[in-house]
């Protein structure tokens, strides 16, 4: 019989599917090499984009002289952005009267901000002699080159050149928000401890780059394109309002997506020039970004500035804290979330699992010439997380503290959830304690100790570091309210039976990894009774999928799989109905055990799905009122938070300064699992990722503005060797205020593996007093922290 999870909205069913370990229905067509992505589409006629890229980080455009192209409107084609002069620029919208706006042209009109910022396009009938094209063109820009802006001490210098001159400064926003008495918390505290942090640059780096191929079907006053999106539908309206177009007339695909984690949630300047491309040639205009123009052009992430002010008694409980964060933007704020993308978002999101009851929070963003930040996995909580859990081992380490009991003597306890934090987050159910404890059972912490005392003194270091975290979760109106950036949420999924009683889902959610279809099959067999093998999903056209937002901020497991059961349990008594009709009973004494539907106590009294199914559409004498079976429901769910915590094991050699990884325990609480594989695989992916951040991922800047990090023989990314086995443990406080108890959990192994990594290396580096105060931590970076009480012994 089925067990039910009861919540305030609805049930989610969970009889069969829901917490089994069932294999990834889409990994089939990864694994055989049958997925097609844009690169892989060919329509016939088909033209291909290049980009002219500036070569400098900040100059004014002088002329593009054309005529150096042969064959210029016959068999090559050129747009610069005079040509698109009339498209609007991209602009966020977020809701905040004081923060300044910056439209960025999709193609630049007359000054470019950051090396990678585009130019022109050049479009030809294959992609060697577009390359070649661009290559020409490209010698022919005339630029007046202005004086870079490389950082945001730069940016904020006098005399500093301004990258838009309409605004007169580089400082788009500056805000303090006061919560608690604050004043009196550093009156009263014994010890004041002070960290000015530099969380680095650095980026999504997915398998697959950017590419978008636009056409547009002049019988059908159609405009189709394909782009590696993580919201189609969103895309849709974007593309429409800026090509003033009928959005009933524009379609998005998002075939196979390879890799976003937030990269591709934001709309690129791409997407909206190339559609317009294919609009003027009336041909398919296809654009497919190479890794190096990736490096370049592409949205990064993460650059910020913390500085904390943090009283603390003599027993280590921390009493307020003063924090600024200070967001570098690049050459333009966004349109997604601005460039208060990192530091607002940090700012709500400090105080993490611990009761901090007075906090004064400055969040700012400046300008610079660099590629603009935008969204990537564990968006501004990664570097809140990495400073404050940073913070808190330093103060435990001046107080004589253990680490682990710092965090005991600070932490919330889970029957004081639901929990308002200073910051106005609301924390509805949790396992903060319990995660900190698992984790220090696991890695056997005492003994860990032991063996770190004795192995000092035959000159090994090894350290451990702990990083508990929250991460908000089910990113509807209501968190992203809690988070300060207000957004409606619009979000549906479609249930349908068909007459041979299989079953077809359709959800606004994209999937690009993450195990969407599983997942939602999974919901959709138990809310059915039937085999997840007769259920298909669909998703990223929006032709076909339903009204939403997409995928991003850990929301899908959350809202899809609320609206997948929703929708499902209106099918669900659809069925009841014509099998009551069919079996003469009544549908309250029906139940559907694996495909068939019988009435209680009397098992032969009985029909398939299927024969309910045929029934529905073709037997008018039993059919109900709905014959068609299938339902479209809506969910915009109150925020959930996710927590657990990472626990890293590793060593550093004090003669080279390199950082082994040997161990990593995460404990995941994400509420009601609903693929154990599932949220094991998402926490070991986004600890990688986090990996990277802690210890090789930096796009690095000069003091001219220019790019130094254009490969991947630059830009370092960890590889299956740099990543120790990541034991993943699972606790589960099912969320009182979702569907089914469901929270989201993509993030959190990128918001907590930094700062468990960071701490493992300050730990192993105590005896040499090293204080981190930035990533990634580099051999020459580790070794200058070993050199900073001057030998290399301690």
């Amino acid at each position: 019989m089925s067990e039910t999870i009861t919540e305030s909205h609805l049930a989610i069913r969970k009889d069969k599917w829901i917490g089994k370990r069932a294999k990834r229905v889409e990994d089939p067509r990864y694994l055989t090499g049958t997925a097609r992505y844009v690169a892989d589409l060919v329509l016939p006629r088909m033209l291909h984009a290049v980009y002219v890229r500036s070569p400098h980080p900040h100059a004014r455009i002088v002329s593009i002289d054309t005529s150096v192209l042969p064959g210029l409107g016959k068999s090559v084609w050129v747009f610069t952005g005079q040509d698109l002069a009339d498209v609007p620029p991209l602009i966020d919208h977020v809701v905040l009267d004081n923060l300044l706006r910056t439209p960025q042209n999709v193609i630049a009109i007359d000054k470019v901000r950051f090396v990678g910022d585009a130019v022109a396009v050049v479009v030809a009938a294959d992609r060697y002699a577009a390359e070649d094209a661009a290559e020409a063109l490209g010698a022919a820009v005339e630029y007046e080159v202005l004086a870079p802006v490389p950082s945001v001490d730069a940016a904020n210098a006098p005399g500093a050149a301004v990258l838009h001159e309409e605004l007169g400064t580089n400082e788009i926003y500056r805000q303090t928000e006061k919560h608690g008495d604050t004043d009196a918390a550093f009156a009263a505290a014994d010890r004041v401890f002070s960290i000015q942090f530099h969380h680095n640059r650095y980026g999504a780096a997915p398998m697959e780059t950017r590419g978008v191929l636009a056409n547009y079907e002049r019988s059908e006053q159609q405009l189709t394109v394909w782009s590696s999106t993580q919201m189609p539908h969103f895309l849709r309206s974007v593309i429409a309002g800026q090509l003033s177009l009928p959005e009933h007339r524009v379609r998005v695909i998002a075939p196979e997506v390879g890799g976003g984690f937030g990269q591709k949630m934001c709309t690129s300047p791409e997407e909206i020039a190339i559609p317009f491309i294919a609009l003027q040639l009336g041909r398919p205009v296809k654009w497919i970004e190479d890794r190096h123009e990736h490096l370049l052009a592409a949205t990064q992430a993460k650059e910020e500035y913390i500085n904390l002010e943090v009283a603390a008694s003599a027993e280590g409980k921390i009493l307020g804290v003063r924090g600024e964060f200070i967001g570098d933007g690049g050459g333009y704020s966004f349109n997604t979330e601005s460039a208060l993308i990192e530091p607002a978002l940090a700012s709500k999101s400090f105080p993490g699992p611990y009761r901090i009851e007075a906090f004064d929070e400055t969040v700012a963003a400046s300008l610079t010439n660099k590629s603009p930040v935008a969204a990537y996995r564990g968006v501004g909580w990664t570097a809140a997380n990495t400073v404050r859990e940073i913070m808190i081992d330093e103060i435990a380490r001046d107080l004589g503290i253990d680490p682990v009991e710092i965090r005991r003597r600070n932490m919330l306890h889970s029957d004081e959830l639901p929990y308002r934090s200073i910051t106005g987050q609301l924390y509805d159910s949790g396992s903060y304690l319990e995660s900190l404890e698992l984790a220090m059972k696991t890695v056997d912490y005492s003994a860990f100790r032991t063996m770190q005392r004795r192995l000092r003194e035959q000159g090994r270091y090894i350290g451990l570091g702990i990083s508990s975290y929250v991460e908000q979760t089910a990113w509807g109106s209501d968190s992203s309210a809690q988070a300060g950036t207000p957004l409606p949420s619009h979000d549906n999924s479609t249930v349908t039976v068909d007459p041979s009683g299989t079953v077809t889902v359709a959800v606004s959610t994209s999937c690009h990894g993450q195990g969407h279809e599983t997942s939602y099959a999974q919901i959709a067999a138990d809310g059915l009774g039937v085999d997840m093998a007769d259920v298909k999903v669909v998703f990223g056209d929006t032709l076909t999928a339903p009204y939403g937002l997409g995928t991003y901020a850990s929301r899908s497991a959350v809202i899809g799989g609320a609206t997948v059961a929703r929708a499902a349990a209106a099918v669900r008594e659809q069925i009841l109905q014509v099998a009551a009709n069919m079996l003469e009973a009544n549908p309250d004494d029906l139940v559907i055990e694996d495909g068939k539907i019988s009435v209680v106590g009397s098992p032969s009294a009985s029909k398939t799905f299927a024969e309910v199914a045929y029934a529905a559409y073709w037997d008018s004498e039993v059919r109900s009122d709905e014959p068609m079976l299938t339902s479209t429901r809506f969910y915009d769910p109150p925020a959930t938070y996710a927590n657990g915590c990472v626990v890293v094991l590793a060593e550093v050699d004090a003669d080279t300064g390199a950082v082994r990884l040997d161990r990593i325990v995460a404990v995941e609480d994400c509420g009601t699992v609903i693929n154990p594989m599932i949220v094991e695989a998402q926490v070991q992916g986004a600890i990688a990722q986090g990996i990277g951040g802690a210890l090789y991922e930096q796009f690095v800047y000069g003091e001219d503005g220019q790019p130094l990090t254009t490969t991947y023989m630059d830009y370092l990314i960890p590889t299956s060797t740099d990543v120790p086995p990541i034991e993943v443990l699972s606790l589960e406080s099912p969320s009182p205020f979702s569907i089914g108890g469901i929270k989201g959990m993509g993030e959190g192994g990128q918001i907590a593996a930094p700062a468990a990594v960071a701490n493992a290396v300050a730990d192993a580096l105590a005896p040499f007093e090293a204080r981190i105060r930035q990533l990634p931590l580099a051999p020459d970076y580790v070794l200058r922290l070993i050199g900073a009480i001057g030998t290399s012994q301690p």
